[in-house]
């Protein structure tokens, strides 16, 4: 008799863990379920305003679209942004869930992947005015030197839009606060870098073609004074 009840204690504390256990999982199963479908209906959501405020067509000029078109991606701007408010919802459903079946070490994971959440939706939106502004002040530029009689205008218009967006991309990767400063530093060291040899392949070998973009962006007369 002794020796079945070393046998049926065992069987019973493991039954009674699982019967402790099931009412918490169905709570987490329910609470994932509801999770589910307001982070459907928040994605719907936002999508739809985005597009009633012509979101997609600031990210189309802004030239974000046409990049992800080119990554291979299906989707444009808008509905990046409904998919990461949905994965916010989501890791928010997965917290709750997991707390409520005492899991602590999977909620302190997930709670700092959804510390994330807010830094990428603000990178990209940064991505986004960023990047229009930048085609702004480009076609400014452009325009404003073709006015001026400037023939290498475009290249001017190009070259400011890109260090511009160089800085807009800094902004956004310092959003993200990864690596604690070592992506924006590395950047800069490799951008200072390919600057210095194109100023120095463009100084060393192109010295009589650079002559010849001063006099013609910048002409002088016969007296030495600017036409």
């Amino acid at each position: 008799m002794e020796h079945i009840d070393v046998l049926i204690l065992p069987l019973r504390g493991f039954l009674t863990e699982i019967g402790n256990f099931l009412p918490r999982l169905g709570v987490a199963m329910l609470v994932l379920l509801v999770g589910w479908l307001i982070a459907k209906a928040i994605r719907f959501s936002i999508v739809k305003a985005l597009r009633a405020f012509n979101f997609h067509v600031l990210t189309e000029r802004a030239g974000i679209d046409n990049f992800l078109q080119q990554g291979g991606a299906s989707k444009d701007t808008s509905e990046w942004v409904g998919i990461i408010c949905y994965a916010f919802v989501m890791l928010a459903s997965l917290i709750v869930a997991f707390n409520s079946m005492g899991l602590t070490q999977v909620t302190d994971l997930l709670s700092r992947l959804l510390l994330f959440v807010p830094h990428l939706l603000v990178a990209v939106l940064v991505l986004v005015f960023g990047g229009y502004f930048a085609r702004f002040v480009s076609t400014a530029v452009q325009h404003y030197f073709q006015a001026a009689g400037v023939s290498d205008a475009e290249i001017l218009g190009r070259i400011v839009r890109y260090g511009l967006m160089t800085f807009v991309i800094l902004l956004a990767v310092d959003q993200l606060d990864i690596g604690g400063g070592l992506i924006q530093q590395t950047f800069l060291i490799l951008l200072a870098g390919v600057v210095l040899a194109l100023a120095l392949a463009f100084g060393l070998g192109a010295r009589e073609r650079a002559a010849e973009l001063l006099e013609r962006w910048f002409p002088h007369d016969s007296t030495g004074g600017k036409r």
